[in-house]
Parts: structure tokens; C-alpha cells; sequence
């Protein structure tokens, strides 16, 4: 599946505006260790769109209240996802990152939504992350959508490696991909294991764990 993530967002929704590192962390209360990872790997944050009732004429829904588009332009090729966290944590919006590094563009987002406990607060899923692309590709419009909560379901399933099973809830590919990635975690530390293993019989052991975790990758595959 290829995954595209970057959109010709609609220019009345431009936003545009500079936020600063200082609001962040009044906001999100990081540690001295979080804002020296700002200061070593954020070079600007910048609220490009707001994708809202106002600006792109679909209806708000509890969950999707409005869409924001941040884009970080970075001092290194990468960044930590507490970095990214703590952004969110910042803004009570679900938010898509559009990171910025010499000339290319990488959309990353987690899904967020309102707690099922408590309203007036979010619940922040795992980031996934489109591959990088270069600056000046046409880009296609927005997908059609009826209100802002498909659109942002729409925008959420751009990120994601694996495309949804029929009839798939958003939240049900997330989690599967979840189980996923806790699986091929699991995968790797038994193929670690079986390489400095010694011992035929636990290597056949091994071997024979190995095989059921690949089969259980298939099927979430």
C-alpha cells in the first residue's frame, strides 16, 4: 500500500501562523529533558491550516470539533515521538504533522480522540508516519467526506502501512496494528535469541515459537 498523507490543503483554511516553544510548554508541563530535546531537534513550529465548519464548509462532530495542520521544520532528519506528544498535549484538537527537512516533507500523526471516561480530555494513540516526500510533487485535493470526523478518518487511514479489512473501523486497524507491531517486536527478540542460541534443542524450541508468531503476523497482515 502505497500512502500518501500530503494533500493540496484548501487555501482558505491557511492558517499560517508561527507558535512558539514557550506556549508548549505552559500547555504541556515538559521535563528539562523534553525541552532539550525541542531545542536540539525543532527549529520552528508553524499552525499552517485549520480545517473547521468555517474554512472547508463540513460539519463539526463531538469527536472531530476541527482538524489542525502543524508543520515542524526540524534541525535533523528525525524526531521523537515525546517531542510530537507533547505538541498534542498542548492542543485538545487532533492534529497532522507535516515534518519539514531539506526540501522534503514527512506526514505524521496519532490518532486522537476524547476519552470515553472524561470528555474534556484526549486520548492519544501511536504515531504513524507517511514516508518522506519531496517538496513541489502535485498533491491531491481532499478525500470527500461528509463531516470533519470521516475526513479525519480518511486523512488518519493516509498514515497507516497496512489499508483497513472491509467494513474495518478506524479504532479496529489501529489496534490490530498495535498487536502488529507488538508481535513483530516479539518476532525480532526470538530471531535474537535463536542467533546466539547454542543448544539444538532450544534452537528447535525457538524455531517452533518463531513459527507461530509468523503465522500470527500473517493473519493481522
Amino acid at each position: 500500500m502505497t500512502t500518501q498523507a500530503l494533500f493540496a490543503w484548501p487555501p482558505q483554511a491557511a492558517v499560517g501562523r508561527p507558535v512558539a516553544k514557550s506556549k508548549i510548554y505552559a500547555h504541556a508541563k515538559p521535563t528539562a529533558a523534553l525541552r532539550a530535546l525541542f531545542v536540539a531537534q525543532v527549529e520552528s513550529i508553524t499552525w499552517a491550516y485549520k480545517l473547521s465548519p468555517e474554512t472547508i464548509n463540513l460539519p463539526a462532530k463531538p469527536a472531530v470539533p476541527e482538524i489542525e495542520v502543524f508543520e515542524v521544520t526540524l534541525k535533523l532528519p528525525d524526531v521523537s515521538h515525546s517531542v510530537l506528544r507533547c505538541i498534542d498535549k498542548a492542543m485538545p484538537r487532533p492534529i497532522l504533522f507535516n515534518l519539514r527537512f531539506e526540501g522534503k516533507t514527512q506526514p505524521i500523526a496519532a490518532y486522537k480522540r476524547p476519552s470515553d471516561a472524561a470528555g474534556d480530555q484526549w486520548v492519544l494513540g501511536d504515531y504513524h508516519a507517511a514516508p518522506w516526500q519531496e517538496d513541489g510533487e502535485a498533491r491531491p485535493a481532499l478525500p470527500l467526506a461528509l463531516d470533519l470526523q470521516g475526513l479525519y478518518g480518511q486523512l488518519m487511514r493516509q498514515h497507516l502501512a497496512v489499508p483497513a479489512r472491509a467494513g474495518e473501523s478506524l479504532r479496529d486497524q489501529l489496534d490490530r496494528l498495535a498487536a502488529l507491531a507488538a508481535k513483530q517486536a516479539a518476532a525480532a527478540k526470538l530471531e535474537a535469541r535463536l542467533t546466539a542460541e547454542k543448544q539444538f534443542n532450544r534452537k528447535v524450541e525457538i524455531n517452533a515459537q518463531l513459527r507461530t508468531i509468523r503465522t500470527e503476523l500473517e493473519a493481522l497482515m
